[in-house]
Formats: structure tokens, sequence, C-alpha cells
């Protein structure tokens, strides 16, 4: 016997495939990407379950009209656009799940932040240099020390500073809980503005695209691909941005102009850049970002793979847990973060 679920997401094909792949043979699966509300509503009709990714609001009027639901399962962490009460009535349940690649995903903005922030990789190349230019060289005490003999300059503090977040999705949510507490304004931009009490749980604020451009001391690229979004982060961006601050991005490598972000940070005009994903993959020898950081500029760069790699070459990550509480469903065992 299978059973009917519709998976509502805002992923791309390659994306849809891997979570298809993954699904247990009992379920029977209708995969739906960004669909208008009636179009949504029909679907539901006869299903037992579905997998939503906030891409298009579960409603009371679809709960109803849904008599053989059983579960809603939130990927991700809000669930603010999901009717609870409609679902609490109907006796549905509600689960939300943690998405691992999105948790380590901003784990890894974090890292970036802070490398670019304090200057890892000049600082790196510096202490390995070990070299005689830097003076004599004598046992440290709690009265003899060299603090910074090397001369460095601009190692920025992360206390006080602006964050501000473009493209703000579940990566977002996620990287804002992880810096509160480090004492950041924390901004973010999207096309539609969450509700003031998500905000204000995961403290951050809403600005238009433009202030959050001029304000931020950190700006946060997580911006997909789309036809608006390619090389939207251009030198006319660049130029906007505050002098000498830092663009971090785990978005869509072709949303970044790489040029021009390479020439801003040569030119001084940016404090530094760090990249996990890039225009072509792998990266390209010749790349201006790839040239600029071996000149010694302030630019981190890594091979796509803030999201976590497999434990073995060659593996192909899982996702089979966007499946889990709809097993424990059907075998009877308890719910992970269940709400309803």
């Amino acid at each position: 016997m299978s059973h009917k679920v519709v998976f509502v997401t805002d992923r791309g094909e390659w994306h849809q495939q891997s979570a298809l792949n993954a699904a247990p043979k009992i379920l029977d699966i209708t995969m739906l990407r960004d669909p208008r509300p009636n179009q949504l509503l029909a679907a539901v009709k006869d299903a037992e379950f579905i997998i939503t990714e906030r891409s298009g609001e579960i409603t009371g009027e679809m709960i109803r009209y849904a008599p053989r639901l059983k579960l809603i399962q939130r990927l991700g962490s809000l669930v603010y656009d999901i009717d609870l009460e409609a679902a609490s009535q109907a006796g549905v349940s509600v689960c939300y799940y943690p998405v691992l690649g999105s948790i380590m995903v901003a784990e890894h903005l974090v890292m970036q932040i802070l490398a670019v922030g304090k200057k890892l990789r000049e600082d790196k190349a510096v202490t390995l240099s070990a070299s005689l230019e830097w003076g004599e060289s004598r046992r440290t005490n709690e009265d003899t020390f060299a603090y910074n003999w090397s001369g460095r300059l601009g190692v920025d503090q992360i206390w006080r500073r602006t964050i501000g977040i473009l493209g703000f999705g579940e990566i977002g949510v996620e990287l804002s809980r992880r810096m509160q507490g480090w004492g950041c304004d924390l901004l973010y931009h999207k096309r539609t503005r969450l509700p003031d009490k998500v905000e204000e749980n995961l403290g951050i604020r809403f600005a238009a695209h433009d202030e959050l451009i001029r304000s931020s001391d950190y700006l946060v690229n997580l911006l997909p691909y789309s036809q608006g979004t390619d090389l939207c982060l251009n030198r006319d961006i660049f130029d906007r941005m505050k002098p000498g601050a830092f663009l971090v991005s785990c978005g869509s490598g072709s949303t970044i102009d790489e040029s021009g972000l390479a020439k801003a940070v040569v030119d001084g005009r940016l404090g530094g850049a760090a990249l996990d994903t890039f225009e072509y993959e792998p990266i390209q020898e010749g790349n201006p970002l790839v040239l600029a950081a071996r000149e010694g500029h302030n630019i981190v760069l890594t091979p796509h793979t803030a999201a976590g790699a497999p434990s073995f070459q060659g593996e192909v990550p899982d996702r089979g847990e966007d499946y889990t509480n709809i097993l424990k469903f059907l075998s009877g065992d308890e719910l992970e973060f269940q709400i309803v």
C-alpha cells in the first residue's frame, strides 16, 4: 500500500530529484515547485502527508479540504505560515525538522565572517613565515611579550558591527540564531517581510535593499540563482557598500561579478571577501579572486563545502531525513520536533 505525499519546494530540478531518490518506496510523492494556492489546494485533496519548505502557505482551507491528511512536515524551523489552530482542530500533526545542510552553511558563514574580519589568511602567512625581519625573539612571560610583532593593521571586531543578510531563507534563519549574543545589528532583506514576532524571536530587522547594501559592515549573500539575480552583485553594488566593508557569500556563485569583486578588494574599496561558491565550478585557475588571493589580498576561498562533505569520496548526500517523521508516524513511533 502506498501513501500519498505532497512535497512543496522551491528547489531546482537536481535537488528535487535528490529528494525523490531518497524517498521510501511506500510513498507516492507529488513534487510541486512554488505552486499557486489553487494548484496546491487541488493537490492536497487526497494527501495523507504534506512536506513543505516554506514555499506557499498551508492554510486552514487546505487542511479542511484534505480529509485524509495526517501530518504536515515542515523542512526547516519556522512554522508561522502553517495554520496550527486549524491543524489541531482537524487532528493533523505538525512537525518542523531542522535542515542539517542549512545549519552547516550557517556555521561556515560564521567562520567566513571571522576569517575576513580577523584577516586569518594574512595572519597565517605571516606566522608561518617565521621571518627574522620581525626582530629579536625572546621567551615570553607575564612582562615579556611582543604584541602584534608583525605590525598588522585593520584587524576587525564583530561586536557592534552590522551584518546584512541578502536572501533570507532557512540558512539566513540559522545564521541569525548563531549570531545572537555577538552584539551585532542583524539586518535582512527578502521579497516578503517576515511577521514581527518572527523578527523579534530571531533578533533581526528588515531593511530595504539599498539600506542593507549601504549599512552593512558584513554583507552576507545567500541569493539563489535566477535570471533576476544573475551577476546582480556587481561593481555598482560594491561601490554603494561601506568603504572597507566585507562580502561573505554562500549563495549561488553566478550572482556575483567576480572580476568586479576582486577589483574592489584589490583597490581597497572593500576590506575583503569570502566565498564558497563560484560562477564556474570547479574554480578556474584564472579566476580573478584566485589571482588576488595569491597576491596576498584578504580573500578567503573554499571549494563549495559549506554544507559539509561526506565521509568518503564519491558518497552522495542522503535526503532520507526529509521522510523521517512520516516513517515514524506510519510505524507508530514518537514524532520528532512535534508542535501540534
